[in-house]
């Protein structure tokens, strides 16, 4: 970040006034893990634990990549772990805050400080955890997990490996569909290893 801090350009996460998700979170969260490391994950945004602890992958999401990372033989104090987005967007449903995914708008605007993560940190690989890291790493607000699932793609220097989201694993309603997501996501992983 070479600009002169303003409203589009801020020092710091804190700051960030972007777009209107700093107004409901509890606040922001930024990546966690080793700098210039080869491998970064990305996930969508934080989630309701995320933001109240500001870390990311702290929750039942979190959990489970742990799991997956462990599977794969990936040690998560050796990666840079991040999201797309860096404030919770949740609505109220009861007494629960409950996920919303992020608009394009949003996403675009917090691109930014992933700008600023991937030339800091400068991995090889990054792994994106689902359709809205996806779009926000390659920059295509196009792209469909899909199409990038199974096959990695090259882009400014560094390998892209697509996946699902954790929460998307998490989610499925019988325990075959979570239990085929989750092995995505640790193949996704293996997958990321082949190119360190």
């Amino acid at each position: 970040m070479k600009e002169k801090p303003d409203a589009q350009h801020p020092a710091t996460l804190d700051e960030c006034r972007r777009c209107d998700l700093w107004r409901n979170a509890t606040q922001p969260v930024g990546g966690q893990g080793a700098r210039h490391v080869k491998l970064m994950l990305v996930g969508e945004q934080p989630g309701d634990q995320e933001d109240l602890a500001g870390k990311p992958f702290v929750g039942p999401a979190g959990a489970l990549l742990d799991d997956a990372l462990e599977a794969a033989g990936i040690d998560r104090r050796e990666v840079y772990v991040t999201n797309a987005v860096k404030h919770f967007k949740w609505e109220l449903r009861g007494k629960r805050r409950m996920h919303k995914t992020p608009a394009q708008k949003e996403v675009a605007a917090c691109h930014y400080w992933l700008e600023a993560e991937l030339e800091s940190v400068a991995p090889v690989v990054v792994v994106a955890l689902g359709a809205t890291a996806l779009k926000s790493v390659l920059q295509n607000s196009s792209a469909a997990l899909k199409d990038y699932m199974d096959q990695p793609v090259e882009r400014n220097g560094r390998w892209i490996v697509a996946t699902y989201h954790p929460a998307y694993a998490l989610r499925l309603p019988d325990s075959e569909a979570r239990a085929a997501a989750r092995q995505a996501i640790v193949d996704a992983l293996l997958e990321a290893k082949r190119f360190l």
